[in-house]
């Protein structure tokens, strides 16, 4: 169960990132990702609200501040992530930004981890595969630009990860409302204060519910993620959570045409390779 919840947070996260990538394309990154965390903010505020109303009572403990730390963190990625994206790059965004997974994975096994052969070499697949799958463009000749927000990125969805397996631990339902109240209040304020404003298009009417419902998604895989860390080994749900490459690359296939290389696919092979010797 832990391995399959960990793998729909890939799944949906994929699926977003996709969508987001292409809004991105034409509205401003920081626009983009503001308006996605205000609707998984509302999602939240209407969960959460439910669960007072059935007197569930919230645990005590620092799920708050592992929360915001999160929602700060994870909204910088988005943004760096979406920027980089926008800049037509995914096939160099998407694996440096997945290696982020590295930050919470090297906590899990530091503070007691311990994973079997089999389940060491799936994962070490499962990197492997990102990587061939979505780096043939490394070589490509691509700009400092993107590469450095994708670094940024990927370190940032690492500490991303790394606060939302800690707000686990005590509760992830309010420490998913305050992921989203500390992203969303940061992303305001960068939207109002930036000098001269951020660059790119604004948000037009008609695609505020479509980036809205992006935000959901991101948000049900942040869900996925946590129930998943809060009950396995973070270095194992780590890694399949950050499976979400695959994810858009297949995507970028289905709907926009886009071949696959023979290095691809051999990445694609190894990933479910590695996802099989995790999982069995």
């Amino acid at each position: 169960m832990v391995a399959l919840l960990a793998l729909g947070s890939s799944l949906v996260w994929g699926t977003s990132d996709f969508a987001g990538g292409l809004l991105a394309k034409r509205i401003a990154a920081v626009r983009v990702v503001a308006v996605a965390q205000i609707g998984g903010l509302l999602t939240m505020c209407v969960v959460l609200g439910i669960r007072v109303a059935q007197g569930v009572a919230i645990a005590d403990g620092p799920w708050y501040l592992y929360g915001a730390l999160a929602g700060l963190t994870g909204a910088v990625g988005l943004v760096c992530f979406y920027a980089a994206l926008s800049m037509g790059t995914m096939g160099v965004v998407s694996p440096i930004a997945s290696m982020g997974a590295v930050v919470p994975v090297a906590a899990g096994l530091a503070t007691g981890d311990r994973i079997g052969v089999a389940v060491g070499i799936g994962l070490a697949l499962m990197v492997f595969g990102v990587v061939l799958a979505s780096g043939p463009e490394l070589g490509g000749g691509a700009g400092r630009t993107p590469v450095l927000l994708a670094f940024v990125a990927a370190v940032a969805f690492g500490l991303s990860l790394f606060c939302m397996d800690r707000a686990a631990e005590v509760d992830v339902i309010p420490a998913l409302w305050a992921m989203r109240i500390a992203s969303v209040s940061a992303l305001l304020l960068a939207w109002r204060f930036w000098p001269g404003g951020p660059v790119g298009a604004r948000v037009p009417r008609r695609d505020v519910p479509i980036i809205m419902l992006v935000g959901v998604g991101d948000l049900a895989a942040n869900a996925l993620f946590s129930f998943a860390a809060a009950q396995g080994m973070v270095s194992v749900v780590s890694v399949l959570g950050s499976l979400y490459p695959v994810v858009t690359l297949i995507w970028a296939r289905v709907l926009l045409d886009e071949r696959l290389r023979p290095v691809q696919v051999a990445g694609v092979a190894a990933t479910l390779g590695g996802i099989a010797l995790v999982v069995g």
